[in-house]
């Protein structure tokens, strides 16, 4: 999440002119950030589909959605900082054409590696939109409003991530996987239009560019983007013992040292380390990570047990999510409302407990569970991620000093993605690893009680009465009936424990809400000779 304020808190402040520009300019940095949404939660229901159709197995078709999230984690560091000296509308025009190119060509891969390619690029453009949307909300808008242009991009986001599914079931019913890509083409000329007309032009920073810090970048994108790739494919790889994934990790972790140590000792460094002092700070980039590891984990965690349980199609889930995205539509105005009228602590403690409420509600799952099923708790998760998202947004815009845009931006957008994606990560070895133990522990059971279990062999035989042509291929059958029900159960018992889990980390995150201060502390403002970020800017 990137934001820019200027003077926000400052008697200086010049509240801009309301005309229809910052409206098409809203118009545009929303779309934006829908498509950076839209671009991994759509690939990722389309995984076999993409598969398929570009000839791939599975360990070279899981690569698609880490160069996807690995080009959006890059530019989301490095766009901050170079928005900061040549304005925001030309990051984001050079992102659309990037992402137009990629997601145009991207269909006429001729194989698996050049489609691999054309997402990393896609991500690459399309990550400096969520970072550079909440900078053109705070800045532009005139400031009766800003309240509002942070509710409809948390609302945003929320829709983004439960439609994709709708989307690619869609696509792949009615049109072609092609559409998959060819969505965006639609999308971000409009888009382009809209920060054309409704974004100002900034005047780059000659001063600033002469002393542009690319090592500083090149360690950053190189380290995170490293620990990116190894949690993305840490659970197919089965971690540290896989060569790859141990590689990784070493590499990320050198690299951000070295990021470190060039940060500290360079006269102008892209990112200011110095404002990690503030305790308030840190408080809430733990937040949005640990807010960001409920809403990725428990998006997984649904469609996965559709899937696997119902044998639900991409269409089929959307059903169910569709009904979690209508609600916020309605939200936007009360929030708006509610986080001028009260302290937004309440409102992001409030949206804590109202999460970790929904997961302990759907920790109730059986095997029977279906649509309507979900619709209570993921309608409540809903309000409450709304709630906790608006607010924090609202929080750390009260709290950045101008001179810290790139620094706040980058961390804020770090945070961002890593948080998710140790969610997914987590929660694809979390549910592996308790599907394994209860499966054991239930196979225990099926020793344990031969006569239960011999009554339910002769269901299973009578059921398959005259099917089977003979004795032999009668009983494999109903063994096999067998485990695939103690499977089952055993899948439906680690899908709860990882609801249990999403629960516990909401709770955490409504303890540390207690932490953040009452009035936001700025962050300590940088020495003049440690700051090559131009005042006009705060990024969040």
């Amino acid at each position: 999440m990137t934001a820019i304020v200027q003077g926000q808190q400052s008697p200086q402040a010049v509240v801009p002119n309301v005309g229809w520009r910052p409206f098409v300019g809203l118009a545009g940095v929303m779309l934006g950030s829908m498509i950076a949404t839209l671009g991994t939660r759509v690939t990722s229901f389309g995984f076999a589909d993409l598969r398929g159709s570009l000839g791939a197995g599975f360990d070279e078709g899981a690569w698609i959605t880490t160069s996807f999230g690995l080009g959006q984690l890059i530019s989301g560091i490095a766009c901050p900082y170079l928005s900061s000296i040549t304005g925001g509308r030309r990051i984001l025009l050079t992102g659309i054409f990037i992402a137009f190119m990629a997601c145009l060509l991207a269909p006429f891969s001729h194989n698996i590696h050049g489609y691999i390619a054309t997402q990393f690029f896609a991500g690459l453009g399309t990550g400096t939109f969520i970072p550079l949307t909440i900078m053109f909300i705070v800045r532009h808008l005139p400031k009766p409003l800003l309240a509002y242009g942070i509710a409809i991009y948390a609302m945003n986001l929320e829709i983004s991530l439960n439609v994709a599914a709708s989307l690619e079931g869609f696509y792949i019913d009615n049109w072609s996987w092609r559409w998959i890509s060819w969505q965006y083409c639609l999308a971000l000329p409009i888009m382009g239009l809209c920060v054309w007309l409704g974004m100002p032009k900034d005047a780059p920073i000659r001063d600033s560019l002469r002393n542009l810090d690319g090592a500083g970048l090149v360690y950053a994108g190189l380290g995170l983007g490293a620990l990116y790739a190894a949690l993305d494919q840490g659970n197919r790889l089965d971690w540290t013992a896989n060569g790859l994934v141990v590689g990784l990790f070493a590499i990320g972790g050198l690299s951000i040292i070295a990021f470190l140590v060039r940060e500290m000792t360079t006269p102008h460094p892209a990112l200011n380390l110095r404002i990690l002092a503030s305790p308030g700070l840190i408080v809430m980039f733990a937040l949005l990570a640990g807010f960001r590891f409920i809403i990725l984990s428990t998006a997984y965690v649904i469609p996965s047990y559709l899937q696997m349980l119902q044998n639900y199609r991409a269409l089929d889930i959307g059903a169910v999510l569709i009904w979690i995205a209508a609600p916020q539509i309605f939200l936007v105005l009360p929030l708006a409302v509610l986080i001028q009228r009260i302290d937004p602590r309440w409102t992001l403690g409030s949206g804590a407990v109202l999460i970790a409420v929904a997961c302990l509600m759907a920790a109730k799952l059986t095997g029977a569970w279906a649509t309507a099923d979900f619709l209570p708790s993921q309608i409540l998760q809903a309000v409450g991620q709304s709630l906790a998202l608006t607010s924090l947004v609202a929080l750390v815009a009260r709290t950045v000093r101008p001179e810290q845009a790139a620094t706040i931006g980058a961390f804020m957008q770090t945070s961002r993605l890593l948080g998710g994606e140790v969610g997914v990560a987590f929660m694809q070895t979390f549910v592996r690893q308790r599907e394994q133990i209860h499966s054991n522990l239930l196979g225990l059971h099926v020793q344990g009680q031969a006569g239960d279990t011999a009554n339910r062999v002769a269901q299973y035989g009578r059921a398959l009465a005259g099917q089977l042509a003979t004795t032999t291929e009668a009983a494999g059958a109903k063994i096999h009936l067998l485990a695939t029900a103690v499977t089952q159960q055993a899948s439906v018992l680690a899908f709860i424990d990882a609801f249990e889990a999403a629960a516990a980390v909401a709770i955490i995150c409504w303890f540390l809400a207690a932490f953040v201060p009452k009035s936001p502390p700025r962050p300590p403002a940088a020495p003049a000779e440690h700051s090559n970020v131009h005042p006009r800017s705060v990024s969040i």
